[in-house]
């Protein structure tokens, strides 16, 4: 479960081969039998939503703490009710508050240990990946970006240079195959990940993907992130970089409204650049924004529709790959 937004909350994961029909279902973490009933005490300060009702409820404890005077007694354990009717002097009830205050740092250290253990898994599915000299990339953006058109463009371009390199797709998506179809059209190994409610791929997700996809060796592994700014800078899945495709349709200053992502990847595909004649949209202001929050940021312009600028996203991928194959021969 994320612990910054609480997505997948009594949901597990489907991982899905659209060519064989074979279906892997991942119950969500924690779940168990036994129900709990609603609003509970446990359920809001242990477990199941509690990371994201903690969270929220802290961050407007924060704001109103001196009101309700509760800050003395933060460390208390002691379970509240939960219909206590908010005050004209407290905008939010105090039993709110109480909660916050009490599960504060039960919330960060649930946080630390969830992505801890993340790491470890990503550092597995990476040293799996340079054993077999697998070039892998997460390919993140916001929803309507051209992520998938992108992968289209550059899998039927490949195999019309006839290169040699492979490619396979992990696909992450909420719900639907629609984009693993897509992918399977060109020809190319794909298997989706559908995530149910969660708003991100994690290293675990990659992992049992990976068992099914097994990608052969020299391979470029392209990983299409769900559609979402925020939580899939938080978690490495193993990859050698991420890739945040923008288009240019979202306005330049999206790296600043979300510099986490952009200052997690390597490059930055500025798409849809044909459409550029018909928006206000300012290019070098986007660049500079972006490299005011990663100066070291690549960023190419591309237009996955029409194939300008394609060439140079293609050279940087062969550059990737003989860069993995040193690394992984020192």
């Amino acid at each position: 479960m994320c612990t910054t937004c609480g997505c997948s909350k009594g949901a597990g994961t489907v991982i899905t081969d659209p060519e064989t029909g074979e279906r892997i279902e991942t119950p969500a973490e924690g779940k168990s039998g036994a129900a709990r009933k609603p609003g509970s005490w446990r359920q809001l300060a242990g477990g199941g939503a509690g990371v994201s009702v903690a969270a929220h409820l802290h961050a407007r404890a924060h704001r109103h703490v001196h009101e309700t005077h509760v800050h003395e007694h933060h460390h208390a354990q002691t379970p509240v009710a939960l219909d206590h009717p908010a005050t004209e002097q407290s905008p939010i009830p105090p039993s709110e508050v109480a909660i916050a205050a009490a599960t504060h740092g039960t919330t960060i250290a649930l946080e630390q240990d969830v992505l801890a253990k993340n790491q470890l898994l990503a550092e597995h599915n990476r040293g799996w990946l340079a054993s077999r000299h697998i070039t892998a990339l997460n390919l993140v953006s916001s929803p309507g970006a051209g992520k998938t058109t992108l992968l289209e463009r550059t899998i039927r371009d490949l195999q019309a240079l006839r290169s040699t390199q492979s490619i396979q797709v992990i696909e992450g998506d909420q719900a639907t195959l629609n984009d693993a179809e897509r992918i399977r059209a060109t020809g190319c190994r794909v298997v989706q990940i559908n995530t149910g409610t969660g708003c991100h791929l994690d290293a675990s997700m990659v992992s049992r993907a990976l068992a099914q996809l097994d990608p052969p060796s020299h391979a470029w592994l392209m990983i299409e992130n769900v559609g979402n700014l925020v939580c899939p800078a938080l978690f490495d899945l193993g990859e050698q970089a991420k890739v945040v495709i923008l288009s240019v349709t979202e306005g330049e200053d999206k790296p600043l409204k979300y510099p986490h992502m952009f200052r997690a990847s390597r490059l930055m595909l500025l798409n849809k650049v044909d459409l550029l004649p018909h928006l206000r949209f300012d290019v070098e202001r986007c660049i500079a924004y972006a490299r005011q929050v990663n100066p070291s940021i690549e960023v190419l312009q591309v237009s996955a529709q029409t194939g300008a600028g394609m060439k140079a996203w293609y050279a940087w991928l062969e550059a990737a790959a003989l860069a993995e194959v040193g690394e992984t021969v020192r």
